[in-house]
């Protein structure tokens, strides 16, 4: 095959795989998650059967675990959180009289009046904007509590879901052996080093980021429960959760958790303070600590590439494009990358003969 053919054939498997992703996303749930799954563990089943178990067996074994821990959790933490909503449901309207209190005595300060600003104008819009929010968060828990399709994609995540990740991770190794089969004789060395590199990337970063915000969400939940901020809970494991979209997660969170701050405490300054110290020390603790050890310098998936990535999936496929976009730009990451290297070593950046000298 020629270069171009060449090219013709790797484009046109790209077109056809994300068309099918495409017209399959609404079933496509269970399954990304069970192989999302299957690739999280594998390295743990390796380990065991380094330890004479079974591939079988230490499926087995591993996923029972997993399995075990998330009911345990969901069973000690879900009442918590429960609870917590509860509480936020009933201190809510007390929040927002505050909060419109704060405001109206800023509308009638002095800074008010020299920006010329309506006390009356003020506390309606902080109202409209109440209502609208209560508004969008009704509909929104309406469609996803309501309808067969969602109930029909709970119970595919349940009922699937396990038997797609047995399946995958007893098999993995030879899925692997079988996909390395397949490669082109000829360019199978460059193939395997590329898909040696999108591993790094991908285990470097989704399992990595994955314990990076859980230790993040324990962080906030410590520090703001030792400060007394109420619904500290749902807010901390709200943060850590909210950090795999780089910085406008964090964000987002900070802001929410400083709402109920100054709704609990006021516009007492002490409190708040101790709000936000809490959460620019986490930050400080996860650049200096979790984020090396945990992620690592090397990984090479730059925030802002992250964030379109979540952003695009979404828009595209919805849910199942959030859980693949980070797969998928690592890889056009890795991708662009070879592109770059090959492309300077070729004539067309070095010019003919290759010998042509960059200018000073």
């Amino acid at each position: 095959m020629s270069g171009r053919q060449h090219i013709l054939f790797w484009t046109g498997l790209v077109i056809v795989f994300f068309l099918l992703l495409y017209l399959l996303r609404a079933i496509l749930l269970p399954f990304i998650a069970g192989m999302a799954l299957a690739y999280f563990l594998d390295p743990a089943a390796d380990k065991l059967e380094t330890w004479k178990i079974p591939r079988a067996g230490a499926t087995s074994i591993l996923l029972i675990l997993f399995f075990a821990f998330v009911i345990g959790l969901f069973i000690l933490v879900v009442p918590l959180i429960q609870d917590q909503f509860g509480m936020i449901a009933d201190n809510l309207p007390d929040y927002a009289s505050r909060l419109i209190t704060s405001i109206k005595s800023v509308g009638n300060g002095r800074l008010a009046q020299m920006l010329n600003l309506d006390p009356n104008a003020i506390q309606n819009a902080v109202q409209n904007l109440a209502q609208q929010s209560v508004g969008v968060v009704t509909r929104l828990a309406g469609q996803l509590l309501s309808g067969g399709v969602a109930v029909f994609g709970v119970l595919s995540i349940l009922l699937i879901t396990p038997v797609v990740s047995y399946f995958l991770l007893r098999d993995w190794d030879d899925m692997v052996a079988r996909i390395d089969s397949w490669l082109p004789r000829e360019h199978k060395e460059v193939i395997r080093e590329q898909f040696r590199r999108i591993d790094h990337v991908l285990a470097g970063f989704v399992r990595g980021q994955a314990l990076d915000c859980l230790a993040q969400g324990i962080l906030y939940v410590i520090g703001w429960t030792a400060v007394g901020l109420d619904f500290s809970l749902v807010l901390g494991l709200l943060n850590g959760l909210l950090n795999f979209i780089p910085y406008v997660g964090t964000t987002f969170g900070f802001l929410l958790a400083m709402l109920v701050g100054f709704g609990q405490f006021g516009p007492d300054p002490l409190p708040l303070i101790l709000v936000a110290g809490v959460h620019v020390l986490v930050q400080i603790t996860d650049q200096a600590v979790l984020t090396p050890n945990l992620i690592g310098p090397r990984v090479g998936l730059h925030p802002v590439w992250i964030l379109f990535a979540l952003l695009a999936g979404g828009a595209l496929l919805g849910f199942v494009g959030i859980l693949v976009a980070v797969p998928i730009a690592a890889s056009v990451g890795v991708l662009a990358r070879f592109a770059i290297e090959r492309y300077k070593g070729s004539e067309l950046y070095l010019g003919p003969g290759g010998n042509r000298a960059e200018p000073p």
